[in-house]
């Protein structure tokens, strides 16, 4: 196979059993699209070489750290616009992702299809690569919409809804409670936010704002607190993973290094030897 044209897509579901949403990871030296149009917005993050596309009657390019928004309906090429090529991170939204905390029934509606954003290219380059290497359900919830809601309010034309959430402080320590009462299957925010009377983006608005974090982040430290106790008691890694919730090992390590800055397996070693 040739490493230089290859493209990975991961399908990622923004909470159990919520609805799935596409991420594309590519690297072509001369593969070119046909005209083609999606209906999702198509969101990417150019992250080398440089890229050229027909659209909207003209041609647009983009390079490293660029934004480029597609949206549904609108035909578009994609193809090298330099001898290396061009590798990029693409997520395929479906309109009401965008359209989430902002006011009126109009779609987001971007005039510029390339945008220059480096905070917020890095935010959706570091989230894309990685829930395409584990694609949590309520990682990608608490991430994707919230990126997805930061580009329409900061780019597009769409006026943003009033971030204030009455009660914000409630409504955090509820979410927080049913998160750690139902760790191995945590709810959708999108069921808790339409129990709480709220929108997904007040929601995780009113989350942020009280705990500092997101609910994913939250719950990945509460995990790593439990998994803690279970290594204590003489449990291994891979026991621990599924007990408290982790996909596998590998994600409990990777949240583990992430909050205490060793592995399981050597938390767990290190705390038999004191015994």
């Amino acid at each position: 196979m040739d490493v230089r044209e290859c493209a990975r897509w991961t399908r990622a579901r923004l909470g159990r059993c919520g609805p799935a949403l596409d991420l594309l990871t590519a690297r072509f030296d001369r593969h070119t699209y046909a005209p083609h149009a999606h209906a999702e917005y198509t969101v990417g993050v150019t992250v080398g070489g440089l890229e050229a596309i027909a659209y909207r009657g003209g041609r647009i390019v983009s390079g490293p750290g660029s934004i480029v928004v597609l949206e549904p309906g609108e035909m578009h090429t994609g193809g090298p616009a330099a001898p290396e090529g061009y590798a990029y991170r693409a997520l395929y939204a479906a309109p009401e992702l965008l359209t989430d905390g902002t006011r009126g029934a109009a779609l987001p509606h971007f005039r510029e299809p390339v945008l220059d954003d480096p905070s917020l290219a890095a935010a959706l380059c570091a989230a894309h690569t990685d829930l395409a290497h584990c694609p949590d359900p309520l990682e990608a919830e608490s991430r994707l919409p919230w990126l997805l809601a930061a580009l329409a309010h900061r780019h597009s034309t769409a006026r943003s809804a009033d971030d204030a959430v009455p009660g914000a402080g409630r409504v955090a320590r509820a979410v927080r409670d049913r998160l750690a009462d139902e760790l191995n299957a945590p709810p959708s925010l999108a069921a808790l936010a339409a129990d709480l009377g709220l929108s997904r983006y007040q929601l995780l608005r009113a989350f942020r704002t009280t705990m500092g974090i997101p609910p994913y982040a939250w719950l990945a430290q509460y995990r790593v607190t439990r998994a803690r106790a279970l290594l204590e008691s003489g449990l291994r890694p891979a026991e621990v993973a599924g007990l408290v919730g982790f996909a596998d090992q590998a994600h409990l390590t990777r949240w583990f290094r992430r909050v205490l800055g060793v592995t399981p397996a050597a938390y767990r070693n290190s705390v038999q030897n004191r015994g």
